[in-house]
């Protein structure tokens, strides 16, 4: 003769306790990682940036530059182009190398110009990867642009 269990109160509250908990721990780790990866600060101060955006806006748009990148054979090309497709040559180019994620492993690679395009040595493991270039132009117009690689073998 076996004896019936019931399922009382106790354990209603055991398994409520115990899922909510799960469901709080799980929410509070993906809140710290997210926090502790991402510093999410574009600009200092935004209001002080958005003060001569358009101004900018224009300047870098009458340059008719086009911009592309990507990453084959441990080798990081940025091709610039004028409107006419020909390679452009700036007067100063930096470029911040790094995951949209996190910046532990953003780099600063050294572009090279060979004739057609900037080329600098990078080892990319697979995933997305953020190219944050500042290129100065002959005159002295200021171009910013952002661009994805995409990595994968």
């Amino acid at each position: 003769m076996t004896r019936e269990r019931k399922f009382t109160g106790k354990h209603m509250a055991i398994v409520f306790v115990g899922a909510f908990g799960v469901i709080i721990t799980v929410n509070l780790v993906m809140a710290y990682s997210a926090v502790s990866t991402f510093p999410g600060l574009e600009v200092k101060n935004s209001y002080v940036a958005s003060q001569k955006f358009d101004e900018r806006r224009a300047a870098q748009e009458a340059l008719g530059w086009t911009v592309s990148a990507q990453q084959a054979d441990g080798v990081l090309t940025l091709e610039i182009t004028d409107e006419a497709g020909a390679p452009v040559e700036v007067r100063e180019l930096d470029v911040l190398l790094g995951r949209p994620t996190h910046v532990k492993q953003d780099s600063e690679p050294a572009f090279v110009f060979n004739g057609s395009a900037y080329v600098a040595p990078a080892e990319l493991d697979d995933g997305n990867w953020d190219l944050r270039m500042v290129a100065t132009a002959e005159d002295g117009t200021e171009y910013r642009q952002r661009l994805k690689v995409r990595v994968s073998r």
